[in-house]
């Protein structure tokens, strides 16, 4: 059976398995459990993206002090490429990483340093958790950096490649610097083990359950064979949807207004965006200053189920503020809206620990 959606219909049910609806989840690992990934990056004209993805979801309860707890202590949240995720989705993503690398070129240049590969698991089983300043580069082969996102240090280079093997894992930072050990240290050897195959449908009912729909085929959102036939009224994509997300439908908590940070996956599939939400969303941090129309790092705001405009405000830490330079609105808000989206700075404000500089 197809099932049969209108666009108000497929919005609400992106923006609650988002966790963007009014109801708010209870707690950090509750967000990481249905979203699958929480962004991290250092971009921080608010905060850095993983306590604005945070606090968007969580509101006032969300202290950062609970990320690290989780990830550093109680271990229920792990790093991986660039990213929080529950320990949960650990067990699905090993038989993949077992196979990795892919690229001919990776896995010669593994080959060409595998003494330099043992020399790093050995520093690490000797001496502990480290930063990758602390392990000497022995690598006999550099491997060049075509996009000078490295330099020419080879071990941030081996620890990352280690760490998609599942060889060593990310076990706390020092400031943004990742502290490294080997993963049978830092992840639970008490997990299932699945066959690729299985793991793999499961990591798609995953991604599936935390986009609520997702087109088929789509290289930003894979999704397979999991859920359900649908069909959006007016758009002649095809997509699957999740049965949970398709069952809850008529539990309308009704909408709020969210602020989302650049990096919030909730925006990372743009196709869904144009097709579902008609935003067409581009970051204007990469373009020239005279080429941005909303700012360098700007905010999209949603408000139940439509984006309305973009929030362009920075915190200035040196006065305690946060500076408000403009609130770019798609079209003219409502008194009403016009409330909730300054009671949402006010919030944003208050949980950030300054006053707001008027705009």
């Amino acid at each position: 059976m197809t099932h049969q959606l209108t666009p108000d219909q497929a919005r609400r049910i992106v923006v609650r398995a988002q966790l963007l609806d009014a109801r708010r989840p209870g707690d950090v690992v509750e967000v990481a459990e249905e979203l699958g990934t929480i962004k991290i990056d250092p971009t921080a004209t608010i905060a850095p993206a993983e306590h604005s993805i945070l606090w968007s979801r969580l509101g006032q309860a969300y202290d950062p002090i609970q990320l690290s707890k989780a990830v550093e202590h109680d271990r229920l949240l792990f790093e991986f490429d660039g990213a929080f995720r529950p320990m949960s989705l650990l067990p699905l993503m090993l038989p993949g990483m077992r196979l990795w690398p892919h690229h001919p070129r990776s896995r010669e240049w593994l080959e060409a340093n595998d003494v330099f590969r043992t020399d790093v698991l050995a520093r690490l089983r000797a001496e502990g958790p480290m930063l990758a300043s602390q392990i000497p580069d022995t690598a006999a082969v550099t491997l060049p950096s075509s996009d000078g996102w490295y330099g020419p240090n080879q071990t941030p280079r081996m620890l990352e490649f280690l760490q998609c093997q599942g060889e060593v894992a990310i076990v706390g930072r020092e400031g943004r610097l990742r502290r490294w050990d080997l993963a049978e240290r830092v992840y639970s050897q008490d997990i299932p083990h699945y066959p690729l195959d299985e793991a793999e449908r499961m990591l798609c009912e995953r991604r599936l359950h935390a986009a609520g729909i997702a087109r088929v085929k789509s290289p930003h959102t894979p999704v397979g064979d999991a859920g359900e036939p649908a069909l959006i009224e007016g758009m002649p994509q095809k997509w699957r949807v999740d049965p949970e997300a398709l069952a809850a439908l008529d539990d309308d908590d009704g909408g709020r207004v969210a602020f989302l940070n650049p990096y919030d996956g909730m925006l990372f599939d743009r196709p869904r965006l144009r097709d579902i939400f008609e935003f067409d969303y581009v970051l204007e941090q990469f373009k020239p200053k005279p080429q941005r129309r909303y700012g360098f790092f700007s905010y999209p705001i949603l408000m139940g189920d439509r984006f309305v405009g973009m929030l362009d405000a920075e915190l200035n830490k040196a006065r305690d503020t946060l500076t408000v330079n403009a609130v770019h609105e798609f079209l003219p808000f409502e008194a009403e809206e016009d409330e909730m989206v300054r009671a949402e700075i006010a919030d944003l404000a208050e949980w950030l620990g300054v006053t707001v500089n008027a705009w």
